[in-house]
């Protein structure tokens, strides 16, 4: 699908170089060999939006998480995002956020960060990939205290692909904005308590601290979760980034595989979800499931 790599070459292009002073609508489309009216074409065919407003989300999702990372005023954060003044840039924000910078920066709410995930994941998903034999996989405790779950749940989803076909793909980007949480927004595999009828299995979510009480968009859900220890199974690093459902399968096999019972532990899926945090090239695949000691 020459379409589709063009896409996938543009997205590189624009996580490699948008920080570039010189960075622009028109050098994209320079660097990439294709016109605007072109690329606006295999966007909208691929990922349903135009190159101005992939790029837009982009920045200012890259914006947002220097609002609360740096001092940088906000006029300072607007040049650096590409904006020519503090006004623009704050209506940008606003519109696409649903709220103002200053305001987000004062009290950071859960916004849909745009993660920009290669377009030719989605088809790589569908079709699978073949394991290899051998891989490397960490088994990692990490003691979580009583804390609070946030999630949203799914109606009829299997698994990530079915979920992300049913409830879009703004909930990594929206959870992952939220700086109390303990770890990155996974897809959930829910225990029975936290499955509502006429729902599936299948959510995602973060957990955050007990006290955790900001404002959340409509059908997400929040329980509180017990002190448990979740074992942390994580991959190798990788270099391909299409390996990403490759190394999620390996980790899955090492679970599949893992004796818990020699090691002094015991699965507790009914009192916490797994998580499934999917895959990076540096850190690798990660799942982490909830144990008790025996």
């Amino acid at each position: 699908m020459f379409d589709l790599e063009i896409v996938v070459a543009t997205q590189k292009y624009i996580k490699l170089h948008h920080n570039d002073a010189d960075f622009s609508i028109e050098n994209i489309c320079h660097a990439i060999g294709y016109s605007r009216r072109q690329l606006d074409r295999l966007f909208h065919k691929f990922l349903q939006t135009t190159l101005y407003e992939y790029v837009n989300a982009i920045v200012l999702s890259k914006s947002a998480e220097k609002l609360i990372t740096t001092v940088d005023n906000v006029l300072d954060v607007a040049l650096d995002s590409h904006f020519t003044s503090h006004e623009g840039y704050t209506r940008s924000f606003a519109k696409r956020f649903s709220v103002t910078p200053d305001e987000y920066r004062k009290s950071p709410i859960a916004i849909p960060l745009y993660i920009g995930h290669p377009a030719n994941h989605y088809y790589i998903l569908k079709e699978g990939r073949e394991m290899e034999s051998t891989s490397i996989c960490t088994v990692t405790p990490v003691n979580r205290p009583k804390r609070k779950l946030i999630f949203l749940p799914s109606k009829s989803a299997t698994g990530y692909l079915s979920y992300c076909e049913e409830v879009g793909c703004d909930w990594e980007g929206l959870q992952n904005s939220i700086p109390e949480k303990f770890d990155t927004a996974a897809i959930l595999e829910l225990p029975d308590f936290l499955q509502e009828d006429g729902y599936s299995n299948i959510a995602s979510g973060v957990d955050v601290p007990l006290d955790y009480n900001k404002p959340l968009p409509d059908g997400y859900k929040t329980a509180e979760l017990p002190e448990c220890t979740l074992l942390y199974f994580q991959s190798e690093p990788y270099d391909n980034p299409d390996d990403f459902g490759v190394y999620i399968g390996k980790v899955y096999k090492a679970l599949e595989n893992y004796n818990f019972e020699r090691y002094g532990y015991k699965l507790a899926n009914n009192i916490a979800p797994t998580f499934n945090f999917g895959a990076e090239t540096d850190v690798g695949a990660r799942i982490a499931v909830p144990v008790v000691r025996i």
